[in-house]
């Protein structure tokens, strides 16, 4: 075993030495889909399907109603690649942070929690001073990249019959290319004759087809913002 490994292995054995197993013996665990934040499920754990997991990288848990060890996708093929593993202040409940190749519910919702208690609370809109757009508010400004990513992702593994992304890569990544190419001359084209509202088609049809080729080379968009931060963190040399 490489010193690497070592250290891995022995920085995992003191974090699981702090957990709080409840009285049977399980854990709580969060899943969150690591790149659009959204939480996916709910599951429990207990110390050999956490074991399983940090082997596999993929996520195992302990059904309660069978009493048995639960590979997440072993049958359908909704497997969920683990990225990070968090424990709470009271190291009795697990945040497991996945990538995933399917829908998490069985329902194939993409999430379990897709039903919704409705609010009538004034407060909480006053709180947020007026109402509320999910799609500008805070960290989730920029959460439609997120699914766009992943349903782009959903659409190569499936291939749907007549969904253009399917089209796009079935054809291939020279295809990918020269829409890529045509999606970035009409965005100068608007750009150029100051049309705002054909400026915002054509990014958003650039943004489309940029990520689709992001998928076809699996390049995830993660490491993309990732540069984008580290060339804003290094210092000016102006």
């Amino acid at each position: 075993m490489s010193e690497d490994k070592k250290d891995i292995a022995q920085s995992q054995q003191e974090a699981l030495s702090g957990i709080r197993w409840n009285e049977s013996g399980l854990l709580p665990a969060v899943v969150q889909d690591a790149r659009t934040l959204e939480v996916l499920m709910f599951a429990y754990m207990n110390p050999e399907s956490l074991r399983l997991s940090l082997e596999s990288g993929q996520t195992w848990f302990w059904s309660r109603s069978r009493s048995e060890l639960w590979h997440k996708g072993g049958t359908s093929g909704n497997t969920q690649a683990i990225t990070s593993i968090h424990y709470d202040c009271d190291s009795d409940t697990l945040l497991v942070k996945v990538v995933p190749e399917g829908p998490a519910c069985h329902t194939g919702e993409n999430s379990c929690f897709f039903r919704e208690i409705p609010l009538d609370s004034p407060a909480t809109a006053e709180a947020a001073g007026g109402t509320v757009n999910s799609a500008a508010a805070g960290h989730d400004r920029f959460a439609v990249l997120g699914e766009l990513e992943r349903v782009i992702a959903e659409r190569e593994v499936n291939r749907p019959e007549g969904a253009y992304t399917t089209y796009l890569f079935d054809k291939g990544v020279d295809k990918i290319l020269k829409k890529v190419g045509e999606e970035a001359s009409e965005t100068i084209i608007a750009a150029k004759n100051k049309d705002n509202a054909e400026l915002r088609l054509e990014v958003s049809d650039l943004i489309y087809h940029l990520l689709v080729l992001l998928q076809e080379r699996k390049l995830p968009l993660d490491e993309i913002l990732e540069e984008l931060s580290a060339r804003h963190e290094r210092p000016r040399r102006d």
